[in-house]
C-alpha cells in the first residue's frame, strides 16, 4: 500500500514541510531508510542521519529546527516517536485484518461460541463451552481449553496454550509459546521425604489491553485466580506463579519471575531478570532495576536495585565502595606494615 505525505499528515494531525504528493510504501529506521520509505527522528543523537537520509518522508517533532539542508519531506507532529508508533499500529492492524475465516483442519467444539470476523488457524483447537468475541485472531496450533472466554479484538499467536477456565479480556495479545493457566508449583512435603502434588483448582484472569510475550507462563491459582490487570505488558520468558496479582499498566522485562501469591501494584516497572520471593506486596509506581532480588515488601514510589534489593541511591553508593575495595585492601595491608614497623622501632 502507498500513502501520500499529505494523507499521512492528515492522519497524524501534522504539518507537511515539502512535497505533499510524495508517496511511501514502507516504514524504516532513519539510518537505514531508502527512497519510498518513511522514517522518524526523536533522538537528537540520530539527527545527522536526517541530512543524508534517502527517506522520502521523515517525521519530526514540532519543535525541531534543521541545522542543515535535507532532501526528505518532513512532517511536523506533536511527538514524532508516538506518531511513528501510531503508524506501526496501523500497519499491524491492516496485516491482521487480512486474516479471516476458519482454516482446516482445525477443531472448534460444537458448544463453542464465536463472534463475527473470527480467524481460526489450521490445527487450532477450542474445547467445550469456549466463548470467543468479535474480530478475534487465533493463529495455527493454538490450544484453547474448556470454558475459556476471549474478548473482542484479541490476538493469540501460533502455538500458545490457554488452559481451561481462563478469562481473557479485549484487545489482548498473546504471543507464540505462551502458556496461560498451567498448574502452579505446589507440592506438600511428606514424612518419607517425598512430595505430594497439591491440586491447582483456580484459574487465570487477564484483563483488557494486556500483552503476554513469547514463552511466558502465567500459572493458575491454587484456589481462586491469578490476575493480570488492565494494560499490563509482560516481555518474553517471564514466570508469574499461582495466585499472583499484577496491577494496572505494570511492565516487566524478560526473565522476570514472581513467586506465588505476590502482589504487584499499578504502574510499576521491572527490569530484566528481577526475582520476587513469595507472598510479597509491591506498592504502586515502584521501579526495580535489572537482576534485583526482592525479599521484602516495597512501599509505593520507590526505586530499588541489587540483590537483595535496596534503595537505589544506597545501592549506587555500595557499588562505588565495592569498586574501590581492591585499592582499600592494599591500603590496609600497607598501613599494617607501617604500624608493625613503628611498633618494632618503639620496642627497641
Amino acid at each position: 500500500m502507498k500513502f501520500k505525505a499529505g494523507e499521512i499528515a492528515h492522519y497524524l494531525h501534522g504539518e507537511v514541510i515539502g512535497d505533499q504528493e510524495v508517496t511511501v510504501s514502507t516504514l524504516s529506521k532513519i539510518e537505514e531508510a531508502k527512497a519510498g520509505s518513511l522514517a522518524f527522528l526523536s533522538n537528537p543523537k540520530y539527527e545527522h542521519y536526517l541530512y543524508e537520509s534517502e527517506a522520502s518522508v521523515i517525521l519530526v517533532s514540532k519543535d525541531f529546527t534543521p541545522r542543515s539542508g535535507f532532501k526528505a519531506t518532513l512532517i511536523r507532529v506533536e511527538d514524532s516517536y508516538q506518531a511513528f508508533t501510531a503508524l506501526l499500529q496501523l500497519v499491524a492492524e491492516a496485516r491482521r485484518s487480512e486474516k479471516k475465516g476458519i482454516e482446516q483442519p482445525s477443531f472448534l467444539h460444537e458448544t463453542a461460541e464465536a463472534g463475527e470476523e473470527l480467524y481460526f488457524g489450521a490445527f487450532a483447537y477450542a474445547g467445550r463451552n469456549v466463548k470467543i468475541g468479535k474480530r478475534v485472531k487465533i493463529y495455527p496450533q493454538v490450544y484453547i481449553g474448556d470454558q475459556v472466554t476471549i474478548g473482542d479484538d484479541t490476538v493469540i499467536y501460533a502455538g500458545a496454550r490457554i488452559y481451561q477456565d481462563t478469562m481473557i479480556g479485549e484487545r489482548c495479545i498473546i504471543h507464540s509459546g505462551a502458556v496461560v493457566g498451567s498448574d502452579g508449583f505446589g507440592f506438600a512435603p511428606q514424612s518419607d521425604g517425598s512430595y505430594q502434588k497439591i491440586p491447582q483448582l483456580g484459574n487465570v484472569i487477564v484483563e483488557d489491553d494486556v500483552e503476554i510475550g513469547a514463552n511466558t507462563t502465567v500459572d493458575c491459582g491454587t484456589m481462586g485466580p491469578t490476575i493480570i490487570r488492565r494494560g499490563v505488558k509482560l516481555d518474553n520468558l517471564i514466570q508469574i506463579a499461582h495466585n499472583c496479582e499484577v496491577g494496572d499498566h505494570t511492565v516487566m522485562a524478560a526473565l522476570t519471575g514472581l513467586a506465588g501469591s505476590s502482589r504487584v501494584g499499578r504502574h510499576c516497572r521491572f527490569g530484566g531478570q528481577v526475582g520476587l520471593a513469595g507472598h510479597l506486596t509491591i506498592g504502586d509506581n515502584v521501579q526495580i532495576g535489572a537482576q534485583s532480588g526482592v525479599v521484602k515488601d516495597i512501599p509505593s514510589n520507590q526505586t530499588v536495585l541489587a540483590s537483595p534489593a535496596i534503595e537505589y541511591k544506597q545501592a549506587i553508593r555500595m557499588y562505588t565502595v565495592m569498586r574501590n575495595l581492591p585499592q582499600l585492601r592494599q591500603e590496609v595491608i600497607d598501613l599494617r606494615k607501617e604500624i608493625k614497623t613503628l611498633e618494632e622501632r618503639i620496642s627497641k
